[in-house]
């Protein structure tokens, strides 16, 4: 059997999620280069912060000009999304590096879990959208109240 001339890319995976927003990340070896569902960050994410978001992970492990981005994201806002992203960003980074053992050392790729724990990356954000209460207009506000 002949073997292909290009070398396959080898991906690490991870999952990020906030409020109602699911990003699957893809990290590969190459230039930099981010992608958000087929577009670039910059004309994904109008918002400064949203795209800071996204490479914070990236810029805290020095990481942001060695390894290509891939995202699928959907559900909820922006922010979400861009909250979604950087803890799969981070996840990913954390496999990516992580010891490659199960028993290993934490520090074997030179404290890089460690370093996104401290920043919070790979903290989920648990808040979420309270439910609608029955014979209330909301989650906490209600009708007036009339005496007579």
């Amino acid at each position: 059997m002949a073997e292909s001339k290009t070398a396959k890319k080898k991906y690490h995976w991870g999952t990020g999620r906030r409020k109602t927003a699911i990003a699957r990340v893809r990290l590969a070896d190459g230039t930099g280069k981010i992608v958000v569902n087929d577009r670039p960050l910059d004309h994904y994410f109008t918002e400064e912060k949203d795209r800071s978001a996204v490479i914070a992970p990236l810029n805290a492990t020095e990481m942001r000009n060695r390894l290509d981005v891939f995202v699928n994201v959907h559900g909820g806002g922006f922010t979400g999304q861009a909250g979604a992203i950087c803890q799969g960003v981070a996840r990913a980074l954390k496999e990516m590096f992580g010891p490659a053992a199960p028993g290993a050392a934490d520090d074997a790729g030179g404290g890089m879990a460690k370093k996104l724990r401290d920043s919070g990356y790979l903290t989920r954000d648990g808040r979420m959208k309270e439910r609608k209460k029955y014979g209330r207009k909301g989650a906490r506000k209600s009708f007036q109240f009339s005496k007579r």
